[in-house]
């Protein structure tokens, strides 16, 4: 129902999206729990480029859509309780 929450930060609107497990106080190679999760298009999670996709580049993520995975996922949360 949220969709893509890079897509509605920046600005472009509902796009469907799938699961990306935040890696924030995660251990190496594992995945946070479901309710850790935020959604993002496959364009902003993993085909993107450089900059684009959370799985080419963390930082460049970030610094493009302007908020961290935790703010993210805050934003996410936040959104779910107003549904």
């Amino acid at each position: 129902t949220i969709g893509c929450i890079a897509c509605r930060v920046l600005g472009y609107g509902y796009t469907p999206c799938e699961i990306h497990h935040i890696r924030f106080g995660q251990g190496v190679g594992k995945r946070a729990e479901f309710d850790k999760a935020i959604p993002l298009c496959p364009h902003h999670h993993r085909l993107g480029s450089y900059g684009t996709a959370y799985h080419a580049g963390r930082r460049a993520f970030e610094r493009t859509v302007g908020k961290t995975e935790v703010e993210l996922l805050e934003l996410t949360n936040q959104l779910l309780k107003e549904l």
